[in-house]
């Protein structure tokens, strides 16, 4: 990983950060899946509610986001916030350049995340992942994250006619 500086966001990365992160999680996005069922909803599409959730990590804890980059260029990030009442820190996201992925970066990155948690005194560490995100998942465990539960992810259309009637039992 020759030459790879790890820095704190700064606000005039976001729009970088925010495109890294809709490449990042083509595939692998619940609101991609959601999109791809119902369409294009009120016409914002799954790039821009994806979007929305480093703006939600920005304004929530813009000390938590950390910025890798080599030559001036940024090559990804993770986003990090502390709930100290719960004494667990939050990774909501974490998102590679394609062409760095593999480097040991996106490992980095999880490492400083913890050290900030640990420094922080909170005792446990969270991070979700879609079950077919192999990548994440095997980066995750490598990092020693331990599957605790699988959730599922429904999304309905409220002006769609109900498809059955629930109140008769």
């Amino acid at each position: 990983m020759p030459n790879v500086l790890f820095r704190p966001a700064r606000q005039e990365d976001l729009p970088r950060l925010r495109d890294i992160m809709v490449e990042a999680f083509t595939g692998v996005s619940i609101d991609q899946a959601i999109e791809e069922t119902f369409g294009v909803i009120h016409g914002r599409d799954w790039q821009w509610r994806k979007g929305r959730h480093l703006e939600e990590d920005w304004r929530r804890d813009p000390e938590g986001i950390v910025v890798a980059e080599r030559d001036g260029t940024v090559l990804g990030f993770i986003s990090t916030w502390l709930d100290r009442e719960a004494d667990i820190g939050h990774i909501p996201n974490i998102s590679l350049v394609p062409e760095s992925r593999g480097e040991g970066i996106g490992r980095q990155l999880l490492e400083l995340a913890l050290q900030r948690f640990r420094a922080a005194g909170l005792t446990h560490a969270k991070i979700e992942t879609l079950a077919h995100n192999a990548r994440g998942l095997h980066l995750y465990q490598s990092v020693g994250f331990r599957e605790v539960v699988r959730q599922v992810h429904l999304a309905m259309d409220l002006n769609a006619p109900a498809s059955a009637d629930i109140s008769a039992t």
